[in-house]
C-alpha cells in the first residue's frame, strides 16, 4: 500500500540528522505535493508513524518528532552493544551457532593466521528492544581467546576482549554493501524476503597488530542508522585508505 511506503520513507527521514526530537514535520499539504498523493494518504502514513511512536500530533499546532529509532552517531570505535545500552536500549544476543573449526583459506587470510589453524565460529542475532537488528557471523582465533564461551557471545565481545582478556582493541576495518535478504537470512532474522539489509565486513585489530575478530554482519538498515563524523587529518604523506570507525562489539 502506498501510504505504508510513504511512512517508511518518512521514518528514514525522521531518523536522519535533519530532524531532532521535537522538530515539526512538514504539513500534510506540503507532503502531499512532494509525494504526489492525496492528503488522506499522507494522513494514513502519519497515522502509522504515530502508531510506531515516532511522532505525536498536537491539536491546532502540527505533528512533531517524539522518538527516533536506533541511531548511532560515531566519531570513534565503539561496540554496538555499548552504544545502544548507553541509549537505554535493551540489547539481547541470541547465539544460533558456536563451534570450533579449522580456518578455511579465506578466513585465515583475513585473520593473518595459518590455514586450518583453530578458530571459533559463531552466528548470533542481535535484538534491540525485541526487534531483530543484525545477524553476525564471527571468526576469532582460538590461540588468543581460549576462554571464549557462549555466555561471552550473549554479551559484548568488546567487553570480553578488553576487560577479561586484557587486549586493547586499537582499530577496525569495515566494508559496507547493500543487499537484499535471501530466504535463509529472512528466516534467521524474522524478516520478509528481499528486505533491504546492509552487509558489513569488519576486521578488528589490537594495539600490538594482531587481528582479533573477523565478522560478516547483515544489518536491518531501516531499524538502525549510523552517522560517521570523520575528521580530515593534514599530513605530509598521503594515505589511500581510511577505515570507518564503528564495529559490532
Amino acid at each position: 500500500m502506498i501510504y505504508k511506503s510513504i511512512a517508511d520513507r518518512l521514518r528514514l527521514r525522521l531518523n536522519s540528522s535533519d530532524f531532532n526530537i521535537g522538530s515539526p514535520l512538514p504539513g500534510e499539504k506540503k507532503l502531499a505535493e512532494e509525494f504526489g498523493v492525496a492528503r488522506m494518504t499522507i494522513r494514513k502514513a502519519i497515522d502509522l508513524l504515530v502508531e510506531w511512536g515516532l511522532v505525536i500530533r498536537r491539536h491546532g499546532s502540527g505533528t512533531y518528532v517524539a522518538h527516533k529509532d536506533v541511531h548511532h552517531e560515531t566519531t570513534n570505535l565503539t561496540g554496538l552493544a555499548e552504544v545502544l545500552r548507553q541509549q537505554g536500549k535493551e540489547v539481547v544476543s541470541k547465539v544460533l551457532i558456536f563451534e570450533m573449526m579449522p580456518a578455511p583459506p579465506a578466513i585465515a587470510s583475513q585473520l593473518r593466521i595459518q590455514i586450518n589453524e583453530r578458530i571459533y565460529f559463531s552466528r548470533r542475532v542481535r535484538y534491540v528492544d525485541g526487534k531483530p537488528l543484525m545477524l553476525e557471523d564471527s571468526y576469532m582465533p582460538v590461540k588468543l581467546f581460549r576462554s571464549l564461551s557462549l555466555v561471552h557471545l550473549e554479551g559484548s565481545k568488546f567487553d570480553y576482549i578488553e576487560k577479561e582478556c586484557g587486549i586493547t582493541i586499537s582499530g577496525n576495518y569495515e566494508s559496507l554493501t547493500p543487499v537484499l535478504a535471501d530466504k535463509q537470512l529472512a528466516l534467521s532474522m524474522n524478516l520478509p524476503e528481499q528486505t533491504p539489509l546492509l552487509r558489513i565486513t569488519s576486521l578488528s585489530y589490537s594495539d600490538s597488530g594482531e587481528f582479533l575478530n573477523y565478522s560478516v554482519m547483515f544489518r536491518n538498515a531501516s531499524e538502525y542508522q549510523v552517522d560517521y563524523h570523520l575528521r580530515r587529518v593534514q599530513t605530509v604523506s598521503s594515505s589511500p585508505r581510511t577505515a570507518p570507525p564503528e564495529a559490532a562489539g
